[in-house]
């Protein structure tokens, strides 16, 4: 961490902040709205503390669905240029590694006092929007108020229930919060559904669950996508996006979260030619959409590797600032024109700043930032949020070679995953690891299935090499 520039521990000021914070106290009525009696609830990671939104949605007589986003309020308890402040602002995101959290807001805050926890009263900025059943918004707004999270839940137990394969979470119990989850998947389909008419690009990465004993870590397990996963992503693209609308609307500049296109379009080209497809000379969403459809049925077992390679063809996310009136550079991926980062604040420095801007606007202050101030810290957190993924991919790696460190000399089942030039790489199925093919016998085919022995590790730098067997 601290070779790609960041701070690793608080200091000692921030801490000494941290320890002086209490919870924020608010005046309910006037500029804060009373939404403790709405069925509230969270969903996030089993192990996830940092709770930084809710949701809760309404069936309207229309036929329509309104749906409330809380997004925990950081900014009243982080003030700009605060020694805790100073912190965000370098690292601009928690880093998540196999054995240890990064936060970057010190515990009693992120999990504590701007956490919103079960049971527990808490000042919110709320995004309210109307779905329809097609999937399109309308009367949006944002707020404060306050609210009451009525069920932590997790992804896992949610999906599955939603999925019919798994039984009802037990903090679900409650049918008002069953009827929220099955209210609130039906708003998020219909959202899902609309931008993937619109061209929004259904991709999927191989994501590993880090199996621990105490501090021993035994195994790697790979980590499902489920319909609660899409739930709440769908949930806050649109929260994101009423955001941005929110602050255009009223003049103010808006960090973007924005993936431009496609400068390697060729080379998507190239690929959907090898998978017996052709795309449009020129960028086209829609087209690159069907494609992964079509893949991810003709080729399950490879898909996520088809995703990756995609990913990487179509550019980094980054963060750019617009000024008002300026045409919104959108995100292809994602097939939105207007999008921020607003829905995180405890865990993002964009989200924290987004918040202040928003929290401004509501109460007819000044702007907490100037455009130019906005744009340097765009490009600082693009930057950053970069030397955050090289940190946690290496550590990935590291804790993917200490598993089979001992395992030298066995023979695993594997998928080739890349074959180039520079080498080939597979993916073993079980445990779910990756790692450089030495000395191919014969040209390689991605997605081709062959046997493997684990000739060699290095858990420092995170290699992990096999040969054909």
């Amino acid at each position: 961490m601290r070779e790609r520039g960041f701070e690793a521990t608080f200091s000692r000021a921030a801490i000494a902040q941290a320890e002086r914070t209490v919870a924020p106290e608010g005046r309910i009525g006037g500029s804060l709205t009373d939404l403790r009696r709405l069925h509230w609830c969270s969903i996030d990671n089993d192990d996830s503390l940092d709770l930084d939104q809710l949701s809760v949605a309404d069936a309207l007589p229309d036929g329509n669905i309104r749906v409330r986003v809380a997004v925990a309020d950081v900014a009243m308890s982080v003030g700009k240029g605060t020694d805790i402040d100073r912190h965000a602002e370098r690292n601009t995101t928690s880093i998540y590694t196999p054995a240890e959290k990064f936060p970057m807001l010190p515990d009693r805050l992120s999990t504590d006092l701007t956490s919103l926890n079960p049971d527990e009263d808490r000042i919110a900025v709320v995004i309210d929007f109307t779905v329809s059943e097609h999937g399109r918004i309308s009367a949006s707004s944002v707020y404060r108020g306050v609210v009451r999270n009525k069920a932590k839940l997790a992804y896992n137990s949610v999906g599955a229930w939603l999925e019919g394969s798994g039984p009802l979470p037990a903090a679900a119990g409650a049918p008002e919060i069953q009827d929220q989850l099955r209210l609130q998947d039906v708003a998020a389909t219909s959202l899902q559904e609309q931008r993937a008419r619109s061209g929004a690009l259904e991709l999927e990465t191989v994501e590993v669950e880090h199996h621990f004993d105490g501090d021993q870590l035994l195994d790697l397990k790979r980590q499902a996508h489920n319909r609660a996963t899409a739930l709440i992503a769908n949930l806050m693209i649109a929260s994101n996006g009423v955001t941005s609308r929110f602050l255009e609307e009223r003049g103010l500049p808006v960090i973007r979260r924005v993936v431009r296109m496609p400068e390697h379009w060729d080379r998507i080209r190239e690929i959907a030619d090898e998978a017996g497809s052709i795309l449009p000379a020129e960028p086209n969403a829609i087209a690159l959409s069907e494609l992964l459809m079509r893949q991810r049925v003709a080729e399950p077992d490879t898909f996520p590797d088809f995703s990756l390679t995609i990913i990487k063809l179509l550019g980094r996310g980054e963060y750019v600032v617009d000024a008002p009136g300026e045409g919104a550079t959108g995100h292809f991926a994602l097939a939105v024109r207007d999008y921020t980062h607003s829905t995180a604040p405890n865990r993002r420095f964009p989200d924290l700043i987004t918040q202040r801007m928003l929290l401004a606007t509501l109460a007819e202050e000044r702007p907490p930032y100037e455009f130019e101030e906005l744009r340097s810290l765009a490009q600082h957190c693009t930057d950053q949020e970069d030397a955050a993924n090289r940190v946690e991919r290496h550590l990935r790696k590291s804790a993917a070679a200490l598993v089979v460190e001992h395992r030298i000399g066995e023979r695993f089942a594997a998928f080739v995953t890349g074959a180039s030039e520079k080498g080939s790489w597979v993916r073993v199925i079980d445990p779910i690891i990756e790692g450089r093919l030495v000395a191919p016998r014969a040209a390689s085919r991605v997605g081709e299935r062959i046997g493997v022995r684990l000739v060699g590790v290095d858990v420092e730098r995170g290699f992990i090499d096999f040969e054909e067997a």
